[in-house]
């Protein structure tokens, strides 16, 4: 008896679209963005990034234009086709070619792209709204792009065309391939689902009904139809549709009826941390500057003893725990067992409007004070600052950072790219500089804050409804604790209390390690960083793709 080998298929091109390709927005681009090198070191220039193009002329610092990069085929795509984009390189590591797309032509026909949307697939898209018609011309225009690259170049079910499509944003040009282009091998990945992020947004309990839920009708409720209909048609309609963690994954088979066929876990690139001497001078550094600006803001004489806390990541409220993480240091800050001074940081973006021109001008004194600067808990000035959630929390609980309070809060609500005007560093420059991060999320389909972290070798406590929280676990093998670099905290729908004394205590039980169990805590982090690193995790990718081209083979025979 023979015994055949299992024919392993490997794709000779790649094609993935996001609306976060050279454009910054969240948690995506820095997928995206980060996995290149690696893609690109084993099918060089054979790996093709297709975003959107809105910059009307102006220059994208994340993308570097080419002219002669595929002229022929651009030339031919315009000429023929009437199709309209840019050709060049993503400014990250690896350099992958991008391709920008701009899709306003498509507006035109807009009700015929509907109407065969829902003719061939059962897309329904009488209920949009907002951004749904922009992102839909958008992926029809980059389906209609990978069919005109596919055409030119003359490429055959041989070739191995797989095309991997990112969040709902791009499913109709995987549906758009899959009618036209059957020969590509198609693949979606929900990075969360629209109604499990919309349950959880509009504060209805996720998690402890989720059996109960029905997508559809949750869809209709929250007004989403739309989003969530193109959703579900990709996600039933691809040669393999993935998730990007466990938790993520029950949100799809009961919410869009159907399982993930790979979970595609969110690995990183370390090569943003500084190394050697080189870490300690940035660490040495970020923590002056952030003491400092404290220091100037309160009329505080806080030193390096100073356990200095932050959260951050995008401003959801609920779905990011930041409304826990105030309540936590709230506790820590009126129990008589905490004998350290700390200093925490909400770093999260909000409705900024400028820099305060007070701070700007204290900072620049260098004369030590010990009187506070205005409004001695925020950086900059919001739009609509008497309604900001962060700091009417504050307020309500009567957190106004006291000479005698041992914990200090501050909301840094801005962007940090390094032109924030009172800081002046990038994020990272600044995140290294902590003794500790907490990301106690809600709703967190993956978590690239706490990977962030530990990769910083900083100690982080996160939950385990967030995929990385989930990840840290399996890896220990039941609840992994703050000396292990990760703090994983239990979180339900309806435990806040519960999480919030976890918090407290996790954080109470870090100022009192000593030198020895502060290294440990660290260094671990540092080794748990390492295991996500996409040397690990891309292999996840190539069982996708085995499985779509596995897919593709069945349905061209």
């Amino acid at each position: 008896m023979v015994i055949m080998a299992k024919k392993t298929r490997e794709p000779q091109y790649i094609f993935e679209s996001s609306w976060e390709v050279c454009n910054k927005v969240g948690g995506i681009y820095t997928v995206l963005s980060t996995r290149a090198k690696t893609l690109q070191e084993k099918l060089h220039d054979k790996v093709f990034f297709v975003g959107p193009d809105f910059w009307e002329g102006s220059k994208n610092p994340l993308f570097k234009e080419s002219k002669t990069l595929l002229a022929k085929w651009r030339k031919s795509a315009c000429e023929k086709e009437g199709l309209r984009f840019r050709v060049g390189r993503w400014a990250v590591p690896g350099e992958p070619i991008a391709i920008l797309v701009d899709f306003k032509p498509f507006f035109e026909q807009r009700n015929e792209i509907f109407g065969w949307a829902w003719e061939q697939f059962r897309v329904n898209s009488l209920h949009s709204y907002g951004d749904y018609d922009e992102s839909l011309m958008f992926s029809w225009s980059a389906g209609k792009v990978v069919e005109s690259f596919y055409r030119f170049f003359e490429l055959t079910q041989d070739d191995n065309v797989v095309f991997q499509a990112h969040e709902w944003q791009t499913c109709l040009a995987a549906l758009y391939l899959k009618h036209f282009v059957p020969e590509v091998a198609t693949i979606f990945t929900t990075h969360a689902t629209t109604i499990g992020r919309s349950i959880a947004a509009n504060n209805k309990p996720l998690y402890d009904y989720l059996y109960a839920y029905n997508g559809d009708q949750m869809a209709q409720e929250l007004n989403v139809e739309a989003k969530h209909s193109v959703e579900k048609q990709a996600a039933w309609n691809v040669d393999c549709f993935t998730t990007v963690s466990e938790i993520t994954g029950k949100e799809c088979a009961h919410l869009l009826n159907k399982p993930a066929d790979e979970i595609l876990m969110n690995g990183f690139e370390n090569d943003f941390v500084p190394k050697a001497v080189r870490f300690n001078k940035a660490r040495k550094e970020a923590r002056e500057i952030l003491l400092n600006v404290a220091n100037t803001l309160m009329g505080s004489n806080l030193d390096d003893d100073t356990l200095i806390v932050s959260t951050g990541g995008r401003y959801e409220y609920q779905n990011k725990g930041i409304n826990v993480f105030v309540d936590a240091l709230n506790r820590l800050r009126w129990d008589n067992r905490l004998e350290k001074n700390i200093l925490a940081f909400v770093m999260v973006p909000a409705w900024m409007k400028e820099a305060r021109e007070d701070l700007k001008e204290a900072l620049k004194s260098d004369c030590p004070s010990d009187t506070p600067v205005g409004d001695p808990r925020i950086t900059h000035v919001l739009h609509e600052q008497e309604s900001d959630k962060v700091l009417g929390q504050m307020s309500w609980l009567g957190i106004r950072n006291l000479p005698e309070d041992k914990v200090k809060m501050i909301f840094v609500p801005c962007y940090l790219d390094g032109n924030d005007g009172i800081f002046n560093k990038h994020y990272y420059d600044l995140l290294i500089g902590n003794d500790l991060t907490v990301f106690p999320s809600y709703y967190e389909p993956w978590g690239y804050t706490p990977a962030e972290s530990v990769a910083f070798h900083v100690p982080c406590i996160t939950t385990d409804l967030a995929g990385f929280g989930l990840w840290a676990n399996s890896l220990k093998g039941g609840d992994s604790e703050i000396i292990d670099g990760v703090k994983t905290i239990h979180r339900s729908d309806y435990n806040f209390d519960e999480v919030s004394d976890g918090i407290r205590d996790t954080i109470l039980q870090f100022t009192k390690f000593d030198k020895k169990q502060v290294s440990a805590a660290r260094k671990n982090a540092e080794k748990l960083a390492e295991k996500a690193l996409w040397k690990h995790f891309i292999r996840y990718y190539y069982e996708a793709y085995q499985k779509a081209l596995s897919k593709r083979d069945e349905r061209m025979n």
